[in-house]
């Protein structure tokens, strides 16, 4: 399909799929960094609790994402499930990559207030979930 669009023949890697999906997780995972600096996210089961409750994240009102990681004990993602019906949940890094991009040593839960930023992370999630459907994504 390169070869086509750019009207040559056109070489492309072989691990072409990983260095894409490695840069769409690095996207996302900055983009959960920039919540978090911006006062938009917060991680740890009781604040996510408590956040989904008042259905804020501080003085901002609304939660637009909640974040999993893929290695977290099933009780307590259980637990959040009841106090956020409606809410999408992204579930595709583990907690150490969250917790990275969370400023933590690791993470298992947190949210992300509505609005753009949180808009843009789903989209960008979304088509890291797609690209990587069916295979294990690689920690890029």
């Amino acid at each position: 399909m390169f070869a086509k669009a750019a009207r040559r023949s056109v070489r492309t890697p072989a691990d072409m799929g990983a260095q894409v999906s490695g840069l769409l997780r690095r996207r996302c995972l900055d983009l959960v960094g920039l919540a978090r600096r911006g006062g938009q996210a917060v991680a740890g089961f009781e604040k996510v609790a408590a956040a989904l409750r008042a259905k804020a994240i501080g003085t901002r009102s609304g939660i637009g994402l909640r974040l999993e990681a893929s290695d977290g004990a099933a009780d307590g993602r259980s637990k959040l499930d009841a106090l956020s019906p409606g809410i999408p949940v992204v579930d595709i890094f583990d907690r150490g990559e969250l917790g990275m991009a969370l400023g933590r040593d690791d993470a298992v839960h947190a949210v992300v207030g509505a609005g753009p930023l949180v808009q843009r992370l789903q989209r960008e999630a979304d088509r890291l979930r797609a690209l990587t459907k069916g295979r294990q994504p690689s920690a890029g």
